[in-house]
């Protein structure tokens, strides 16, 4: 892709043999719903907003809402032959080629095994074939689960942005910044697929 040109991510399927991410739609409201009241805890102490109860409406219009906007593209992640989680492509800028992925949450079911490094290996390919220059990840700084994906992955962090947020239940955040760029790539995808290999 020549430099001038802006980088291009539109919603489609994207899917191997261990995944499948659909674009978010209606069909996966109640699918989601349930998964995401299967864990909580998780919510109370670790997302910026809350999916639980009530909550959930609100949280999935403001999905969609990044959706019609240009800036996010929700995936649901498909695993037993139902929405089972959700990740997205978030502060999509395409004039700088630019974009974060992040909004992940899986049925606990799921963690811990192929699902997420699949995930994001079909995320990064999309991206990257796209055009991104930079694909971001936001953390919380508490979460160091999320934090050990995300540098098991081969991403680079950048720094910490101190008192960054406040959360749902008001706790203030600090928000680690990863990155991978462009020519960082090729040796990021050889080390998940070896990785994915494993889980044959």
């Amino acid at each position: 892709m020549a430099a001038s040109e802006n980088m291009q991510l539109k919603p489609r399927v994207l899917e191997n043999r261990f995944v499948r991410l659909e674009p978010m739609g209606e069909a996966h409201r109640e699918d989601l719903r349930a998964a995401c009241a299967s864990d909580p805890q998780t919510w109370q102490d670790l997302y910026v907003y809350s999916m639980l109860g009530e909550a959930f409406d609100g949280a999935w219009a403001r999905t969609q809402e990044s959706v019609v906007a240009g800036t996010g593209i929700a995936f649901a992640v498909m695993a037993e032959g139902r929405c089972m989680g959700m990740t997205t492509f978030s502060n999509i800028q395409p004039a700088n080629k630019v974009v974060e992925i992040g909004g992940t949450y899986y049925h606990p079911s799921l963690r811990g095994g192929a699902v997420n490094p699949a995930a994001k290996r079909l995320l990064l390919t999309d991206a990257f074939a796209a055009g991104a220059r930079r694909v971001e990840f936001r953390v919380d700084a508490i979460n160091a689960r999320s934090r050990a994906a995300v540098l098991k992955l081969g991403a680079k962090q950048d720094g910490i942005l101190r008192q960054d947020r406040v959360t749902w239940n008001g706790r203030i955040r600090d928000t680690v910044i990863f990155s991978i760029l462009a020519d960082e790539w090729p040796a990021v995808r050889d080390r998940l697929d070896a990785r994915l290999a494993q889980f044959a």
